[in-house]
């Protein structure tokens, strides 16, 4: 029994590495394959603990050019806008975070026909952004103004339901203000660090007291497969959305979503 439930915890760390970059909701395939599959953990925990393990994928990746920004900050305007525009995108998740965690954990975590149906709603909008978004005004993630920022932050916080996806909300909001779509998943990467973080960080805190020995070793593997398999996905994405954009992963949200509802009802 012990080995099946590290298996599993492999299994969903794979699944959250392989989607939390990319805008078809990884807390949402979490939750309904761990619905499916008869799998609870103490408070919900192993699937927010597990982000961090792709969040570290990408700090990896990125680490010459935050290491590059925040040595510049110093001198370099620039540098302070971006830093201080990906902190004022945080902002409203932060502040609703943390106002809303325990109806988003209980609640929303709990309803897997809302997720589902929010896989299919999203999947139908990025399809439509994906289409018919205008010609791209802003083509540097690091160069996006404070107001853009903050609206960006503002709709990132659709994400508090599971299955919206915060890579989708904020890949979709930085799209319809313009954003080009590369620029649009570069910057959802800047936003998830801190946003990942203060999430990973409160939830573990809240659910201190649930978490024994076997979670942290569930949540430990789920980690390290999360940090592998996101490793691959952010070194390859912004190519290929560049390429060939969104709308493959707006069908693949539609099919998931529909196939979930249809077992659910069943």
């Amino acid at each position: 029994m012990i080995e099946n439930t590290y298996l599993v915890a492999l299994f969903l760390g794979l699944i959250e590495g392989l989607t939390e970059f990319i805008p078809v909701s990884s807390t949402g395939h979490l939750l309904l394959t761990s619905y499916f599959i008869g799998f609870e953990s103490a408070g919900r925990t192993f699937e927010v603990v597990i982000q961090v393990g792709a969040v570290l994928a990408l700090l990896l990746v990125y680490f010459a050019k935050l290491v590059d920004v925040v040595l510049r900050s110093a001198s370099d305007p620039s540098a302070r806008k971006f830093i201080l525009s990906v902190l004022v995108a945080f902002l409203p998740a932060a502040v609703i975070g943390v106002l809303a965690h325990d109806i988003i954990k209980t609640v929303f975590f709990e309803t897997p026909t809302l997720i589902a149906s929010m896989l299919i709603i999203g999947g139908v909008v990025l399809l439509l952004v994906d289409r018919w978004v205008g010609a791209p005004r802003h083509e540097d993630a690091m160069a996006f103004s404070l107001p853009m920022a903050f609206k960006i932050g503002l709709i990132q916080c659709l994400a508090m339901i599971p299955g919206v996806s915060r890579s989708g909300a904020t890949i979709v909001g930085a799209l319809l203000l313009g954003s080009s779509k590369r620029a649009a998943a570069e910057f959802s990467f800047f936003l998830s660090m801190p946003t990942m973080m203060g999430a990973f960080t409160y939830d573990l805190w809240k659910s201190r007291d649930m978490l024994d020995g076997s979670a942290m070793t569930e949540i430990a593997i789920g980690f390290a497969m999360a940090f592998i398999s996101g490793l691959t996905v952010v070194r390859w994405l912004l190519n290929f959305v560049s390429r060939h954009g969104y709308a493959i992963f707006g069908w693949w949200r539609i099919v998931v979503g529909s196939a979930a509802l249809f077992f659910i009802w069943l």
